[in-house]
């Protein structure tokens, strides 16, 4: 098995991107190939000793956020993602992960790697901490303006994912809106309500953003913006949460004293809170394992990732994906 990582993509590329490979190469179990600037990237292997089972593919290019996604697809053959994702294309590696930017990730499945039959926008599905455990939101990123129909792909999307990869038996499908009342939401939520009530899937109508932490619900169907402002709300307030914490038992003597005996627990607070924990989030809808990970991706996050990759190759998604998405959507090209 061998994974493609995009070696540049992401704020601390490509150090963070070697460091993590380069611990986890050993215990992965597949082989990874870096694609990047070589001279860079060769530099930071040699920290570690250069590794085995670390291949580095040469691009120069760098594709930034700030950047048109689909021109910069287009245009930048030779940017570290491009050539990444024409080697997924073409069978030379069984998973892509990339740290940088989610529109030219999402360009590259779409316009490279190619989306699922079926499938009319591919979305982006990350899973967040809960009291209940893991909670899947869809869309978190890769869909700004959706219609109710791609809301309802979503759903079933997110239900076959949390079937098949976290053992989840009847998934339960909220869509997010300011109410549970089926009146409540905008016209989106409310055709997309309209719509589900008749899917046989587990709907269990709106949610709440109290909700999303209370793990009331096991996918949160809701558009690109409104995901993404959701993702970055529970990412921070994570990070607010466990130093607030780590204050606490620093205030004094005593407070010290106890947290000597509370540890233990704070850690596993900690952990449960920390999205690095879980890796990064596929596209679902594209054709091959496409990861994206998050910008600001540390070695643990990145490290994460990878097997996170790892997995989604060897149970072969994508193609349970395709068989289960036209099974249950009866769905055909547009």
């Amino acid at each position: 098995m061998r994974i493609i990582v995009d070696a540049m993509g992401g704020d601390n590329a490509p150090q963070a991107v070697c460091e993590a490979v380069a611990k986890t190469v050993g215990t992965l179990g597949a082989d990874i190939v870096l694609v990047g600037r070589e001279v860079e990237i060769r530099a930071e292997l040699e920290k570690y000793g250069s590794p085995d089972g670390i291949t580095v593919v040469n691009a120069d290019e760098v594709i930034q956020n700030c950047e048109e996604p689909v021109k910069a697809v287009k245009t930048r053959k030779n940017s570290s993602l491009v050539v990444a994702a024409k080697m997924l294309s073409d069978g030379e590696g069984d998973a892509l992960l990339s740290c940088g930017s989610t529109g030219a990730l999402l360009a590259a499945g779409l316009l490279i790697v190619g989306r699922i039959k079926g499938v009319k926008r591919p979305a982006l599905a990350t899973l967040l901490p809960s009291e209940k455990g893991p909670v899947m939101l869809i869309d978190s990123g890769a869909n700004t303006n959706c219609k109710a129909e791609n809301l309802v792909q979503f759903a079933h999307m997110g239900d076959i994912y949390m079937r098949d990869l976290q053992g989840v038996k009847s998934p339960r499908i909220g869509i997010m809106s300011n109410g549970e009342e089926e009146e409540k939401g905008s016209t989106l939520v409310k055709d997309t309500h309209s719509l589900l009530k008749n899917e046989k899937l587990n709907f269990i109508g709106n949610i709440e953003g109290r909700d999303v932490m209370e793990g009331n619900a096991d996918v949160i169907v809701t558009d690109g913006f409104t995901g993404n402002v959701i993702l970055k709300t529970v990412e921070g307030m994570g990070s607010v949460m466990g130093r607030m914490v780590k204050g606490i038992f620093m205030k004094n003597l005593l407070t010290k004293l106890g947290a000597a005996f509370a540890m233990s627990g704070v850690n596993d607070f900690k952990r449960r809170m920390d999205y690095r924990e879980y890796g990064g989030a596929p596209f679902l809808g594209v054709k091959k394992p496409l990861i994206k990970g998050h910008g600001s991706s540390d070695a643990k996050a990145v490290s994460a990732a990878l097997w996170q990759a790892k997995r989604f190759a060897e149970i072969d998604f994508a193609t349970t994906f395709e068989s289960k998405i036209q099974a249950e959507r009866n769905l055909e090209d547009e």
